[in-house]
C-alpha cells in the first residue's frame, strides 16, 4: 500500500465496480451528524498493533450504532494493508450511507445501516523502539517520561449506547486539544522548565460534565494513591526514567493501578482494555474507580495510553490552581 496522506475507499455503499474512484460527498452523514466512528492502528513490521481489540472495537461500534459491518472481511483487508505498509499508522473510518429520509433519520431497511468504508496511511510519527514487557508476556512501545496538566475544558456525559464510544462526535475533545496546544505553545523549547529533570508537557487530563476526571486529550489514564497497596517499593523507578531492559514490567506490577469508569463519558480505548486484561491475573488487577478533585494531591503515580503510543509515564501533573503533584 502507497504511502500516502489521502483517503482510500474500502467499502462503498453503492456497490461501485471501481471504488478507487469514489469520492466522499459534501452530504455524507459523517461530515453532516458525525454518524460514525473511526479507529487509528499502528503497524510495526506489517503487523496492526492489538488487532484483535481493534476487531472487537469494530463489532461493538456496529451493533451501537447500528451499522452493518463485515467485521471479519474488514480485518482481513486491513492485514493485507498493513503488510504492504509494513511500518506506519492506519486510520479507519466507517460513516453510515446517504439516506432517503430526510434529517437526522434513517430507514429501517437494509439501506438504512449500511455504510461506506474508508482508509488512510500515513508516517509512524511517535517512537515504538522503546517497549515495555506486560505482564502477561506481550510488549507494548512506552513513551519518554513527560508532564501533565489539568484542563479547564469539559467533555460532554453521553447516555449509554454512546459513552465510550469512539464516534466522530469530536468537539469537546477538540476544543481541550486546542487548549493543550495554546499552553504548549506557551512554553518555548527555551524555557528553563524544559530540562531532563523537568519533562516537556505530554498530556492534558480531562474532566466530564459530572466533575470527575476521565481521560486524556488522546489518551486513556490510570493512576495510583498514596496510601494503595505497593508490592515491592524497593522497585521504583526514578519518576524520570522507567526501566524497560530485559523484559522488566515492574512499572506496572507495583502497586494498585485504578482507572476512571467510562460509562457515562470518555472513550474506551483500545490499549486501556490491553492493560486492562494484562493484570487481570496479577496480584493487583486494575480497579475501576472514579478519579476526583479530592484525589488529585494524593497521586503517587499517573500515565496516559493509547494504542499508537502504548504508555506514556507522567512525572508530575500540574493542578487548575497551578500546584504541582510530583509522583513518587
Amino acid at each position: 500500500m502507497p504511502m500516502s496522506s489521502s483517503w482510500f475507499c474500502l467499502h462503498s455503499s453503492e456497490n461501485e465496480t471501481d471504488i478507487t474512484h469514489a469520492t466522499l460527498s459534501l452530504d455524507s452523514r459523517g461530515l453532516a451528524y458525525g454518524d460514525g466512528f473511526f479507529t487509528t492502528m499502528g503497524v510495526i513490521d506489517g503487523q496492526i498493533l492489538w488487532l484483535d481489540y481493534h476487531h472487537q472495537r469494530l463489532i461493538s461500534h456496529q451493533k451501537a450504532l447500528q451499522l452493518d459491518v463485515d467485521s471479519h472481511s474488514l480485518i482481513t483487508a486491513l492485514t493485507i494493508h498493513a503488510q504492504r505498509l509494513q511500518q506506519g499508522v492506519l486510520k479507519l473510518i466507517v460513516v453510515r450511507a446517504a439516506q432517503a429520509v430526510r434529517g437526522y433519520g434513517y430507514t429501517s431497511n437494509a439501506s438504512g445501516s449500511a455504510c461506506d468504508i474508508w482508509l488512510k496511511s500515513s508516517a509512524m510519527m511517535v517512537k515504538t523502539d522503546e517497549q515495555l514487557c506486560l505482564p502477561d508476556g506481550r510488549r507494548t512501545p512506552i513513551q519518554p517520561v513527560n508532564r501533565a496538566i489539568c484542563l479547564s475544558a469539559q467533555i460532554a456525559c453521553l447516555p449509554p449506547p454512546l459513552a465510550g464510544l469512539k464516534s466522530l462526535n469530536r468537539l469537546d475533545t477538540v476544543l481541550a486539544s486546542a487548549e493543550l496546544q495554546r499552553i504548549k505553545s506557551h512554553l518555548l523549547p527555551s524555557d528553563a522548565s524544559h530540562t531532563p529533570l523537568q519533562p516537556n508537557i505530554g498530556e492534558g487530563l480531562l474532566r466530564d460534565m459530572s466533575g470527575c476526571w476521565i481521560e486524556g486529550t488522546m489518551s486513556n489514564v490510570f493512576y495510583q494513591l498514596a496510601g494503595a497497596p505497593v508490592t515491592n517499593p524497593h522497585s521504583l523507578e526514578s519518576k524520570n526514567t522507567i526501566d524497560t531492559t530485559q523484559g522488566d514490567s515492574n512499572y506496572l506490577m507495583t502497586g494498585q493501578w485504578y482507572t476512571p469508569s467510562l460509562t457515562q463519558s470518555g472513550v474506551d480505548g483500545v490499549m486501556r482494555q490491553v492493560i486492562i486484561d494484562a493484570l487481570s491475573n496479577t496480584a493487583y488487577p486494575v480497579i475501576i474507580r472514579p478519579l476526583q478533585d479530592d484525589d488529585l494531591p494524593h497521586l503517587t503515580r499517573l500515565f496516559f495510553c493509547n494504542a499508537l503510543r502504548g504508555i506514556m509515564p507522567m512525572a508530575n501533573l500540574t493542578l487548575l490552581n497551578d500546584s504541582v503533584v510530583t509522583m513518587a
